[in-house]
């Protein structure tokens, strides 16, 4: 025998597995399904071959025959035990191992592929070579150590043939190759070799590994453990090549990825990791993406969150994982939302409803509600938003929550400056697009109770000032700082200190300030009055609130056209005038 013979020498395996003699039909019906349960010789399987061993050293026999079969299975057994002891001094992984182990990898693939076409419907002819071939390939894991040497899988096709495998008849290999697939693209080890990571993502973009990844799971039934984990890990590969290129996110979404994770979100079945996982998906496609937004849409995406939503509206959450659920989706939909087309089809799906029941009925979903409104009312886009808001009483709900902060807020990780936010901006979207007999049943709130909600804003703008101030404060000092040591005022620096005055409170200031020059500019004498009494009353000034408007002029409409900056400017330059 020389040595490539020994290399690709088998024993016999047919003659014994003593499992399936007293297992019969059952051990025929799990060959069938592609061996789930012999991946490789694991410790198991060798304990108890080591027992058979030691019984087979202790038994006396009669018959020749039995002597000679328990002396060739304790030669056998003895090779496997050695093959176990042999292991720990397994070859060090450099150039060459990887590649001996790729070739041995697209030879078992290809003998396998070429046993199944000959053999169709007689498994016996192609299990041994289905099981070599899930064995090459958890060897392969090996590789997700060394991304430098991703380039050796591209090179040497094997990324294709990997792919391949993602349709293999026996999910159990399609599954071996996910959780492959799902390590060499673990976001840690990506970053370990930019230069492997490009070269593998780009290999497997160009496979359109989306779409043979979302093939996959059509066939999967998560009944089967093993096959929700393949599902789960499937969506680790998604996000780790999302995290590490952001603008695949587009392309995998339209390869049927986004309407899997729409099917998988709306399917009805108990709450489980995997949904998570799909919320947690879709949630990043949505980011910053028009592209996504706008797909969404299209396939009734906003009915089936509004949905799944739906449940939430008078019961919480019962676990920690379905709360970081309901948040992803509510993250989800106020993404949808930045796209116009996309309001039009919140208030057909009667989204504002939902919302101003959520806000009604107290639970942990009111937070996120808010949002979702603020998102929704904003800007010209939300008019139509904002007109309906009022007709179905949405002024009895969010007037409430302007007066008094909810303490439950605190619960759900909402601050309290989020919560004051969301509500102002809402009163100033419904201010700025409200028309006719809607604007006057706004305005009108604000003169109930001896003008009291004018009394709380006024109360709001004084908080909001004062941590402005300090912000201020503190920055100008830095600022005195990094003169004096020398160092230049760049733009960035200027944005960032601007950033962190926005942070201190500076932005729900503005809006509290658009609020006021507003109600004061709205022919009710009775509110203007009132909002000059009280600023000189608490040592206030016109001056400083007219400071804070031109601000807010200046770096109002990011994204929107040339013209409408500069009509908004206007529009809110004379509310200013007027004040």
């Amino acid at each position: 025998m020389d040595v490539g013979e020994l290399l690709s020498y088998q024993p016999d395996r047919g003659a014994k597995r003593p499992r399936e003699e007293d297992g019969g039909a059952a051990g025929g019906e799990e060959d069938s399904r592609g061996g789930k349960q012999q991946k490789g010789l694991g410790a198991r399987e060798l304990a108890r071959y080591r027992e058979a061993a030691a019984a087979a050293g202790g038994v006396g026999t009669e018959g020749g025959v039995e002597t000679e079969e328990l002396t060739s299975d304790k030669k056998k057994l003895e090779k496997l035990m050695d093959q176990d002891e042999d292991e720990p001094e397994a070859e060090p992984v450099d150039e060459s191992s990887v590649k001996k182990m790729i070739l041995t990898f697209e030879k078992r693939s290809y003998k396998n592929q070429e046993l199944r076409i000959k053999f169709p419907d007689n498994p016996e002819k192609f299990m041994e070579s289905e099981l070599d071939l899930n064995d090459i390939i958890q060897e392969m894991h090996v590789i997700a150590t060394m991304p430098d040497l991703y380039h050796l899988l591209v090179e040497l096709n094997a990324i294709h043939s990997l792919l391949g495998l993602l349709s293999h008849e026996n999910t159990d290999v399609a599954i071996a190759v996910v959780d492959l697939l799902q390590e060499l693209t673990d976001i840690d080890t990506l970053h370990e070799s930019e230069e492997g990571a490009e070269v593998l993502i780009d290999a497997l973009l160009e496979g359109q590994v989306v779409a043979l990844l979302v093939q996959d799971m059509e066939r999967l039934d998560e009944q089967v453990k093993e096959e929700a984990d393949g599902i789960y890990n499937t969506l680790a590969i998604i996000e780790n090549m999302a995290e590490f290129r952001p603008g695949l996110c587009t392309e995998a979404a339209q390869q049927g990825l986004m309407q899997w994770l729409l099917k998988r979100i709306k399917v009805k079945m108990h709450f489980d990791a995997n949904k998570l996982y799909c919320s947690e998906i879709l949630a990043i496609l949505l980011q910053n993406n028009d592209g996504t937004r706008e797909l969404l849409g299209e396939m009734d995406g906003i009915d089936v969150l509004l949905q799944q939503l739906s449940v939430f509206k008078r019961h919480n959450p019962s676990t920690a994982e379905e709360q970081e659920m309901m948040e992803n989706l509510f993250d989800a939909l106020c993404s949808c939302l930045m796209l116009p087309s996309n309001r039009d089809r919140f208030l057909r799906g009667e989204g504002l409803q939902l919302m101003n029941l959520m806000l009604r009925e107290k639970k942990m979903s009111r937070t996120s509600a808010l949002k979702v409104l603020d998102h929704g009312m904003i800007g010209p886009e939300g008019a139509d938003n904002c007109h309906k808001f009022v007709d179905i009483l949405g002024l009895r709900t969010i007037f409430p929550l302007f007066m008094k902060t909810p303490k439950k807020m605190k619960k759900t990780g909402l601050s309290e400056k989020e919560h004051e936010e969301h509500v102002c901006s809402i009163i100033a979207s419904m201010l700025r697009n409200l028309k006719s007999q809607q604007r006057s049943r706004l305005l009108n709130k604000f003169t109930e109770n001896d003008c009291e909600k004018v009394d709380r804003l006024m109360e709001l703008h004084f908080k909001y000032l004062e941590a402005v101030q300090q912000a201020d404060k503190r920055i100008e000092g830095e600022k005195h700082e990094m003169v004096r040591r020398g160092e230049i005022l760049d733009d960035s620096m200027e944005d960032e200190f601007y950033l962190r005055r926005l942070d201190a409170g500076l932005f729900v200031l503005q809006l509290i300030c658009y609020i006021m020059v507003e109600i004061s500019n709205s022919g009710i004498p009775q509110l203007q009055q009132r909002v000059h009494q009280i600023l000189n009353l608490r040592g206030g000034s016109v001056k400083v609130v007219r400071h804070i408007m031109r601000e807010y002029a200046e770096s109002i409409g990011d994204g929107k056209s040339d013209e409408f900056k500069e009509a908004e400017r206007k529009r809110i330059m004379d509310l200013v005038d007027n004040f």
